[in-house]
């Protein structure tokens, strides 16, 4: 067993073994027992920090959103361009599921759930936040004479969205990560044309 650890740190060392764990078993199946295992602390020190399992999944989620946009903010201010940074983008959100694989499976299992909860309106959020990141560089690029005028800004977020989703799909099912990063250079060329060219 472990030492005592300040509440804040020994939150963030659950929500992570719970993130870890998420990378190979879906979250319906991952137990507090299993997390307490993978923390090295008695169930009962997991159920003092949260008082369901429900709420390590919306520590979790909001861990995802935090630090995700947060990384894409990142991406977004280190470029010139608009194009750059959406490339920039791409490439960061790729980087971050890699990094992190239990973040969009457990997105992915919460979006498959037909309630609401909490946890599904922290994914909505990072959505809302992601596509209105998105929507500014498509309005910046428009401007700056980068991106046709013709440009759907709204499909163009729709379809950017749908890529990074779909690779990482195309990762869970292979179990091939790094087939991720490869694919992706080639699909995102794909895209970047397909968005220039627009009427």
């Amino acid at each position: 067993m472990q030492t005592r650890l300040p509440t804040e740190e020994r939150q963030a060392e659950i929500v992570a073994a719970a993130l870890k764990l998420a990378r190979d078993i879906s979250p319906v199946s991952i137990t507090t027992s299993d997390i307490a295992t993978a923390v090295g602390v008695s169930q009962g020190a997991v159920f003092k920090h949260f008082p369901t399992k429900d709420a390590i999944w919306l520590a979790a989620m909001k861990w995802v959103r935090e630090r995700m946009l947060a990384k894409l903010d990142e991406a977004v201010q280190a470029q010139t361009s608009a194009v750059q940074a959406l490339e920039a983008v791409f490439r960061a959100h790729v980087a971050f599921v890699f990094a992190h694989p239990g973040a969009p499976r457990l997105i992915f299992h919460e979006l498959q759930q037909p309630a609401d909860s909490l946890v599904k309106q922290e994914v909505r959020a990072l959505l809302q936040s992601y596509r209105q990141l998105l929507l500014g560089q498509f309005k910046a690029g428009v401007k700056a004479g980068e991106l046709p005028a013709g440009l759907d800004p709204e499909a163009a977020a729709t379809l950017f969205v749908g890529i990074v989703q779909g690779l990482v799909m195309q990762a869970m099912l292979t179990g091939k990560p790094a087939a991720m990063k490869a694919q992706g250079e080639s699909v995102f060329g794909i895209y970047l044309r397909g968005i220039q060219a627009a009427p």
